[in-house]
């Protein structure tokens, strides 16, 4: 499965599904958010994997990012049911991230 793209709109029929939804806020100017994009789209493509992958552009989106309190990008938020149970900042590698959603899996 491809990285999902939700914006302010469509976030909370996005996030609010059963399951477990990683969410990147990223921006395109932003070195950092390049360098996870191809780990976010190895992990969204891996079968097994037990979360869909979304990303929302902090710039397009500036109410979903501010109703989260990103203060930094890349930031990844993890959630479940809905409800945001982790997050991370910063690049992460395939193993941190896959260990992030077996830890609530």
């Amino acid at each position: 499965m491809a990285v999902k793209h939700i914006t302010d709109a469509t976030f909370q029929s996005e996030v609010g599904q059963d399951g477990l939804v990683l969410v990147d806020f990223w921006a395109p100017w932003c070195g950092p958010c390049r360098m996870i994009a191809p780990v976010l789209d190895e992990l969204a493509a891996n079968p097994a994997a037990k979360a869909t992958v979304a990303k929302t552009n902090v710039d397009e989106n500036p109410e979903t990012a501010g109703k989260f309190g990103v203060m930094s990008i890349p930031t990844l938020i993890l959630f479940k049911n809905g409800t945001p149970v982790d997050k991370v900042v910063g690049v992460q590698s395939l193993a941190s991230l896959e260990a992030l959603i077996e830890k609530h899996a």
